[in-house]
């Protein structure tokens, strides 16, 4: 069946995107993302102050257990996230990358505070402190601060779960011959 273009405009955005999709494949896609969410293991990788502040936002008083963040994993083959906070040194660095790929997929990266997002007041005049963990990790949600808030972390935990939730866990690839739209 072929589709005129000039009605295209007429179907709102929502509907554009999963135009040729199966109905059953993108309520499937609606309860993956939504268990994936819900469901993430973080391991931590804290060396200053911010660990401080992530690990009172493990703490009965913020308890992000109830946000869907369980109790954060010692070892990266049972985690999904990692948390980088603090300042990221460049002996660090390859340590941190070999953590972040033995993290099956799919993985995320949260970047709390001003010393792993730029390096912070350390990477001035420094040669051994990586300035941005990006340059190491591809990081999914930046946290500010120095240091931020247990609160402003879970804020951005709540963030990525929300990005993790608009992802398709199964992508259709359309037959060949059926021209684009």
């Amino acid at each position: 069946m072929e589709m005129k273009k000039e009605f295209l405009p007429e179907i709102p955005e929502e509907f554009r995107e999963n135009l040729g999709r199966n109905v059953l494949v993108t309520t499937i896609d609606k309860i993956a993302g939504w268990a994936r969410s819900n469901s993430l293991w973080p391991l931590t990788f804290g060396t200053s102050c911010c660990a401080i502040e992530m690990m009172s936002a493990a703490s009965a008083k913020y308890d992000w257990s109830r946000f869907g963040f369980e109790v954060a994993r010692a070892t990266p083959r049972q985690a999904d996230l990692i948390i980088v906070a603090g300042t990221i040194t460049s002996k660090m660095a390859p340590v941190l990358r070999r953590l972040y790929d033995q993290i099956p997929e799919p993985k995320y990266v949260i970047a709390m505070g001003a010393c792993t997002i730029t390096g912070g007041p350390f990477a001035k005049d420094s040669y051994t402190v990586v300035r941005g963990v990006d340059k190491i990790v591809p990081v999914d949600v930046y946290i500010p601060g120095c240091p931020p808030r247990p609160e402003a972390l879970l804020q951005g935990m709540m963030a990525l779960q929300q990005k993790i939730k608009l992802q398709k866990a199964y992508v259709i690839e359309k037959p060949k011959d059926e021209p684009e739209l």
